[in-house]
């Protein structure tokens, strides 16, 4: 990872990393696995959207991809990971499908059963992850598909106000279950190997926030972890 002005700046830096990781490959007689390794770019440049970062590997240049999937996340240039929300939405149609079965009139399984079914099928599956997405405007994609999973277990009409649902469920808002994965990872992030120490502990706030118009974890960490921050974040 590089972050620089400078296009070329970035790509240098990167060429040079791999040939750092190619030296290294070639005294463990390793193998790239060349159809998964690619670039990628992360800016709010408009005009600058279809720009392709071109970076070298033993005198090759490595595939760049828009929208990288890294863990099951799918990135997007300005992090709004609608791309990645799209994803779940699909899964989780099928799943209260099944749901839809599982109540059905004539031999249909308790409310009980329902709601465990729900938090095992449904909600493990949006809530993937949480800590990164959960603060992008696009999580509405997926949160009426939560809501029609709520309407099965409660057996509610589709006039029932959503905010209604999750009390009567017995389950939390979809809300506040995303957003309650993040102080758990607060304390794992504090740790000196951690990839995510350096911008947990930067006192300056420079490594917290990198693109000005997104809203990283890390604040939210700071106020739930009780973590000092000494540094303003622009």
């Amino acid at each position: 990872m590089h972050t620089d002005r400078d296009w070329l700046a970035v790509e240098g830096a990167l060429s040079k990393d791999m040939a750092t990781l190619g030296e290294y490959i070639q005294t463990w007689k390793l193998k790239l696995s060349t159809t998964k390794t690619v670039s990628a770019v992360f800016h709010l440049i408009n005009k600058e959207a279809k720009r392709e970062l071109k970076v070298n590997f033993n005198n090759e240049t490595l595939p760049f991809c828009s929208e990288p999937k890294y863990l099951g996340v799918t990135l997007d240039r300005s992090l709004t990971y609608r791309r990645h929300l799209e994803s779940p939405r699909k899964k989780l149609t099928s799943r209260v499908a099944l749901l839809r079965r599982l109540a059905s009139s004539g031999w249909g399984a308790g409310a009980t059963t329902l709601r465990t079914a729900t938090l095992a099928m449904v909600h493990s599956t949006a809530e993937y992850c949480a800590p990164v997405w959960c603060r992008s405007a696009h999580t509405r994609l997926i949160d009426p598909t939560i809501n029609d999973a709520l309407r099965i277990v409660t057996g509610c009409l589709c006039l029932t106000p959503a905010d209604n649902l999750p009390i009567l469920a017995g389950i939390q808002p979809a809300e506040l279950l995303r957003r309650g994965a993040i102080p758990s990872l607060g304390p794992r992030a504090m740790e000196p190997g951690h990839l995510l120490h350096s911008a947990l502990t930067c006192p300056s706030g420079a490594a917290a926030r990198r693109l000005k118009s997104r809203h990283p974890f890390v604040p939210d960490t700071r106020l739930r972890t009780s973590i000092p921050d000494t540094g303003s974040v622009a």
